[in-house]
């Protein structure tokens, strides 16, 4: 049993290597496309932030570390996820799953895509929700 527990954790590990890799090869390689490629609406209600991206198909993109779970909605579209937790995976519109905190994904938009994030927070300012809500390094999870 130990030793699936640590086959398992070499697993994520070697995966979150690859995650981090790619993300640096986008950034450092210039194919960072930038926030302009990817409108985003900001919804706000009572104790809740919805942050909804449009993605356009074909994209490679890695999302950023959260601290705590929240809501995911797929409302539209089709991606490949990579994440070091679960490997590969599909996931079509709909399409709605809580991730879990530290989750870190690298996404390849299949088919253009609307991805909304729900955070709980009385927080308005999008500073203050992403200081609150996104953890800069895997430490502060």
């Amino acid at each position: 049993m130990e030793i699936e527990v640590m086959h398992e954790r070499a697993l994520q590990l070697g995966r979150r290597e690859a995650i981090l890799r790619l993300q640096d090869a986008i950034i450092y390689g210039g194919l960072d496309v930038g926030h302009a490629a990817c409108p985003v609406q900001h919804h706000f209600a009572p104790g809740a932030y919805g942050r909804e991206m449009t993605l356009p198909a074909g994209l490679v993109v890695v999302g950023k570390i959260h601290k705590h779970a929240h809501i995911n909605v797929i409302s539209k579209g089709r991606v490949q996820v990579f994440t070091e937790q679960d490997g590969v995976l599909e996931l079509a519109a709909p399409c709605t799953f809580v991730s879990s905190p530290g989750t870190k994904r690298a996404v390849h938009v299949l088919e253009e895509t609307v991805w909304t994030t729900v955070h709980v927070t009385d927080k308005t300012d999008l500073a203050e929700i992403e200081r609150e809500v996104i953890a800069t390094d895997f430490s502060e999870v």
